[in-house]
């Protein structure tokens, strides 16, 4: 996906986000009982798309000779990865009811028949629309039928699904929204494990996350997912399992959910009738933290557990379940097999029963790769984690040892209250794993990727520029044509005349300043681009490339800030003409809407030009994170980052296996990067978040006064 699709999907979801939830809102329904029907209704809108593109296809196979012209069945749909829906079932049906008709129960109907014609969704889908208002049913359609909406892709679609999930987690929808797990810990999880072929399971599947991102990196490798995999899950919730089912349909996917508490429950059976149990090929988890009610005399002779309970209180409970998971997450693998999970911090290094299970995992030599992530990437808890893994098949070399990634220092801040990883400090993450496995190539792979990128970005940089400096003479023409009219008019302000005047003559100084500057970077990106044409693909080579581009990095740097200080003074110089026209024997020179027009636009093309230098440096440090830290593209300790832990070092340390205990602390490093305005405009959007939630308490707390009775 291009920079730019990616930023329209972007601004789509957020746009169809905040419509949704207007109606919502002015509704009074909890985002509880709103979530299942707009999901819903996002399901049906991509439905009625594959619906029509495989029709599209069959017809055209028909017109070719390819296909034969006869009666259609559900079979040429399926083949299509598409369902043959009936016409009460397509969302333009439901759009053209006639006036008067029940939206809710044609939603209704709309439902039943697609359950009807594919029994992995029987069950699913919601039906409790026939008790919302007809209005806000036909608004809530109409907000998913743009143009855009109806040719997207499956892509597009599995995207919005997922970001309604997880507006839907973040607003505590569906058992305190522990139903979905960031897309960030998800895809660092695949990262790591590589789940590509076989059977992969997901014991606390949840809304399905960890499939659909399974078959996202499936898919980025070229395959199919549904032909290399076999998806298993079990979910002890319903409602969850009606999402993870619907999840994996708007994805185009299949998989074997199960209704089970798997404390006490193996529900699934292989489809050659093996078990489960000791023939997965992928485990993959987000499991609940810190459970303390588990039944200790139900589970004790359980075969997932070979390493015994961890503990037992005086209640014949087990103390804390995190144990019981990763044990069975590990008796589950294949001998072959690998598992990636989400684990409490507090895991790694407990005491007593739990430490003595740990000690025999890691004795097993399959303990491979610990995450330490920081907390605030849950949306609805703050507590850190860690991620685990196991890989059965280590090579003997690897077998004792243990590699630590200490990650807390790696994010990016989404909201006041919640962080994730960019893709590239994803990726990069993933990088470290590579050089551990000793696959350097695929790290030389990535850098080159940056470079590459960056040298596509630095080319693109001189348009930016161009579009910017003329919406900036666009914007003067107006400034500078009052300032003439307006000069000698003795009745307006001396000191305001003079005051636009030195704006006028600062605004210039600063165009010449920037011009100057401007062509000496653009020039030196000119030959940088020429220069890494023929792409430098060993190490050497690419520090080289990497190394050409630092003071370039410093140059763009500064070209963003002479680009908002211009924005700041055309806006200042518009300002003091605003101030004057207010006056009589001006106001005829001044045109308001036409300047506030032209300074819009040129704030637009700043964001532009300002992104397009900030995407260049930001590919650039993406390079001197990885090359700084790993100069000779192998693994390395980097003080609090990463280190490689023998199992005498486990042992050593009392059976933890912390990353913080093994990494140590990292160095201070200067930000050369810092944006003391974007600070301050992330202070304000904070101190906006904040003012909203005191709103909404402060209706909550009325509403709970007013039916008090007080």
């Amino acid at each position: 996906m291009t920079a730019n699709a990616f930023h329209n999907i972007t601004q789509t979801e957020a746009s169809l986000w905040e419509a949704a939830d207007q109606l919502r809102a002015n509704s009074n329904l909890t985002a509880t009982e709103y979530s299942m029907p707009v999901l819903g209704v996002i399901f049906l809108r991509h439905a009625t798309n594959r619906y029509q593109a495989a029709l599209h296809a069959i017809e055209a196979a028909q017109a070719a000779g390819t296909m034969p012209k006869r009666p259609l069945g559900k079979a040429d749909f399926i083949k299509r990865r598409a369902l043959m829906l009936p016409d009460a079932a397509r969302y333009d049906t439901l759009l053209n009811l006639p006036s008067g008709a029940s939206l809710g129960a044609a939603l209704v109907a709309a439902m039943n028949a697609i359950e009807a014609d594919f029994p992995p969704l029987q069950g699913s889908l919601p039906k409790d629309y026939d008790r919302f208002d007809n209005k806000l049913l036909e608004n809530l359609l109409r907000c998913f039928d743009s143009e855009a909406l109806r040719t997207a892709t499956g892509d597009v679609f599995g995207r919005i699904y997922e970001y309604f999930l997880m507006k839907f987690a973040m607003q505590g929808a569906q058992d305190n929204g522990e139903f979905f797990t960031p897309p960030s810990l998800v895809q660092l999880l695949v990262s790591v494990i590589e789940p590509d072929h076989g059977v992969v399971a997901d014991l606390a599947c949840g809304s399905g996350g960890m499939f659909v991102q399974s078959s996202h990196f499936i898919e980025h490798e070229g395959l199919d997912t549904m032909k290399r995999v076999t998806f298993y899950g079990q979910e002890k919730t319903p409602t969850t399992i009606r999402l993870a089912k619907m999840n994996l349909a708007v994805h185009g996917l299949e998989g074997d959910i199960q209704e089970a508490n798997t404390f006490y429950v193996d529900a699934h059976r292989l489809q050659d009738g093996r078990p489960l149990w000791g023939n997965v090929d992928f485990m993959m988890a987000n499991p609940p933290f810190n459970v303390d009610k588990v039944d200790a005399e139900a589970v004790k002779t359980d075969r997932r557990l070979p390493f015994g309970l961890p503990g037992v209180n005086k209640d014949k409970h087990v103390s804390n379940g995190n144990y019981l998971w990763i044990s069975y997450f590990h008796s589950y693998l294949s001998p072959k097999g690998r598992a990636g999970f989400v684990m409490s911090s507090q895991a790694s290094s407990a005491g007593h029963g739990e430490k003595e299970v740990r000690r025999k995992l890691v004795e097993t030599g399959d303990v491979d790769v610990m995450i330490a992530i920081r907390s605030n990437f849950f949306y609805t808890r703050t507590v850190p984690c860690e991620l685990w893994h196991f890989d059965r098949s280590k090579p003997a070399e690897r077998k004792d040892q243990v590699l630590m990634l200490d990650a807390r220092n790696v994010y990016r801040k989404v909201t006041r209250k919640i962080y994730d990883f960019s893709p590239e400090q994803q990726v990069n993450l993933a990088a470290i794993v590579w050089l551990y496995r000793g696959q350097q190539e695929r790290f030389l792979e990535l850098v080159q990727s940056y470079i590459t990128r960056l040298g596509t970005e630095a080319g693109a940089v001189d348009a930016a520029l161009s579009a910017f400096e003329t919406a900036l003479t666009d914007s003067r023409a107006p400034l500078a044509a009052f300032m003439d009219s307006v000069e000698n008019i003795e009745a307006l302000p001396l000191e305001k005349r003079q005051g636009l005047a030195d704006a006028l003559a600062e605004w210039s100084g600063a165009v010449s300043a920037y011009a100057t500057d401007r062509t000496t970077s653009v020039t030196e990106l000119a030959a940088y681009c020429k220069h890494i044409a023929k792409p430098p693909q060993n190490n050497k080579a690419q520090h080289a490339a990497r190394k050409a581009f630092d003071p370039l990095a410093d140059s763009l740097r500064g070209l963003v800030k002479q680009i908002d200080l211009l924005y700041k003074l055309a806006a200042r110089a518009s300002q003091l003409v605003q101030e004057l026209a207010t006056q009589e024997e001006a106001a005829e020179f001044y045109d308001r809407r036409s300047v506030n027009k032209l300074i819009k636009q040129l704030d637009e093309q700043r964001k532009s030009g300002v992104e397009q230098l900030k995407e260049c440096a930001y590919l650039h440090r993406q390079i001197v994170w990885l090359q700084d830290r790993f100069p000779q593209a192998k693994l390395a300790d980097v003080p609090g980052l990463c280190k490689v832990v023998t199992r005498a070092d486990i042992e050593a340390a009392d059976w933890s296996l912390t990353p913080g205990r093994f990494v140590g602390v990292a160095p201070a490093e200067v930000d050369e990067d810092f944006d003391f305005e974007q600070t301050l405009r992330d202070i304000h959007l904070e101190l906006a978040d904040l003012n909203r939630e005191a709103v909404d308490l402060a209706a909550k707390i009325q509403t709970n006064f007013e039916e008090l009775g007080v």
